[in-house]
């Protein structure tokens, strides 16, 4: 999963940052709410971390506000340092999904980004299903037939990317922003090369990835693909 990151504190980012990676998330951090509006105009996360004291013009609320004038529905949790009432009702009146007060626990932080997550899917299920493949949003894992199906976390990331949204074209630029983050630079074929790998370990599978030509990539079952 993409996480955007807004926090000015660098210690307190970089630790966060760290942790979720080690969690297997892919995250951008950014550290001032004009540079987060711009990102969040130009690229597509699956979460939105949010700090509400920001340097500059634009605050915390101003980006909320901001995303949710355009239409934007990616899942937003506010971290801050306040525990006041009013501003957690403010938050969650703008269109905040989940507020929560610093300092955070990982673990705790992990669970609320997957409910947030989950309540985005249809059925707001924990197991996402294209035929014999199966995800689990409380892992984070896949399974085939049953069993487990253990991927490099680059792979897990673009299979993510997909399942999310599966029934549904993800283009090229998406999964190249689901599996790397603003500071690596991705090969011009990396899309490519990952999902040769995918479809390799799903060949024997019911789900497939079908290229649809200048439009992007569709995870669908085969049954579906032949109709």
């Amino acid at each position: 999963m993409k996480v955007l990151l807004i926090e000015d504190s660098p210690e307190l980012s970089r630790w966060l940052a760290q942790l979720l990676r080690e969690q297997g998330f892919v995250v951008d951090p950014v550290a001032d709410g004009e540079a987060a509006d711009a990102l969040l105009r130009g690229h597509a996360y699956d979460v939105v971390l949010l700090d509400l004291n920001l340097p500059g013009a634009l605050s915390g609320k101003g980006v909320l506000r901001r995303l949710r004038e355009r239409g934007d529905a990616v899942p937003v949790l506010v971290l801050t340092a306040s525990a006041s009432l009013d501003q957690k009702v403010q938050c969650l009146e703008i269109g905040a999904d989940d507020y929560l007060v610093k300092p955070v626990e990982i673990r705790e932080l992990v669970a609320r980004i997957q409910a947030m997550v989950r309540r985005q899917m249809p059925g707001k299920a924990n197991t996402l299903v294209c035929g014999d493949l199966a995800y689990d949003l409380r892992t984070r894992q896949f399974g085939l037939r049953g069993q487990d199906l253990p991927l490099p976390p680059r792979e897990r990331s673009l299979l993510e990317a997909l399942m999310l949204k599966a029934g549904r074209t993800v283009s090229r630029q998406a999964l190249q922003d689901a599996i790397f983050s603003l500071d690596e630079e991705a090969s011009a074929d990396a899309v490519d090369l990952y999902l040769h790998r995918l479809r390799k370990k799903l060949e024997a599978s019911q789900a497939t990835i079908i290229t649809l030509r200048g439009v992007g990539f569709l995870l669908r079952t085969r049954e579906d693909d032949e109709a």
